[in-house]
């Protein structure tokens, strides 16, 4: 008996025949450098607006700490999407 995964699973790749196809070795490999270099860029710019985070937490401003956990929380999300959208664009075979 097939759990509900299982099924889900296979409604998938019948339903989307590119998404069954089997990743070769260089596209995995394309895939570990994009994911590599994203999670590099957003290290960066977290430590960096963590400094400022704490530069203005520190001088008690309070619209400052508020605009620079907002600019962390969107600049993590931009970078997740760009992330994305290239390993989608690598898996399409665009790359």
């Amino acid at each position: 008996m097939k759990s509900a995964y299982e099924l889900a699973m296979e409604r998938l790749s019948k339903s989307d025949p590119q998404s069954a196809k089997a990743l070769t070795p260089e596209k995995r490999a394309k895939l570990a450098d994009v994911d590599r270099v994203f999670l590099g860029k957003i290290a960066e710019r977290d430590i960096f607006l963590k400094q400022r985070l704490e530069q203005a937490l520190s001088g008690r401003n309070a619209e400052e700490v508020e605009k620079i956990r907002k600019e962390i929380a969107s600049e993590k999300g931009r970078l997740e999407e760009e992330r994305e959208s290239e390993k989608d664009r690598i898996r399409g075979g665009k790359a």
